[in-house]
């Protein structure tokens, strides 16, 4: 099945690489930041395929869009998976722990292995991983960087005032 990407450029986190296919979406990548991955050969440039993702992704940094309503194709372990369907659970503008999601999946032991899984996340801000921190307030792990999970929530805290 054929891959398109495309890039957003000038967001309030950098320029954002998008990966789908015909299924959804499948990647969102921070072009700053400890991931920069790079397109594969095959894969096709195609700003067209992306209007849609790319619209309710301008709208999310306007401030006007809670909840992205975008097919997603997520690739990962059961665990991984079931991590993912409940971080897409975490309200806009709140935060909870990661023990908090590992009692939220049924395995209160398992912080270690949910914040594995949230490190893996292939859809930060679709899937708000943003919104999970540390037991004690503080910012922790990020793909695109503690300080983009920052301006993200800053971004979700001030329009849900405005609510």
């Amino acid at each position: 099945m054929r891959m398109y990407f495309c890039t957003i450029d000038k967001t309030p986190v950098g320029s954002l690489r998008l990966v789908a296919n015909e299924l959804g979406l499948n990647t969102v990548w921070f072009l700053r930041g400890r991931k920069n991955e790079t397109p594969h050969e095959d894969w096709k440039e195609d700003p067209a395929f992306f209007v849609d993702v790319v619209r309710q992704f301008q709208e999310y940094f306007a401030g006007t869009l809670r909840q992205f309503e975008i097919p997603l194709r997520m690739d990962g372990t059961e665990f991984q998976k079931k991590v993912w369907k409940n971080l897409q659970k975490i309200p806009y503008g709140e935060t909870i722990s990661y023990g908090e999601l590992a009692k939220r999946i049924g395995d209160p032991k398992a912080v270690r292995a949910v914040g594995a899984a949230n490190g893996q996340n292939p859809l930060p801000i679709v899937v708000p991983c943003h919104r999970v921190i540390g037991s004690n307030g503080s910012l922790t792990g990020f793909g695109g960087g503690l300080e983009n999970k920052r301006r993200l929530l800053e971004l979700e805290s001030s329009q849900r005032r405005l609510l």
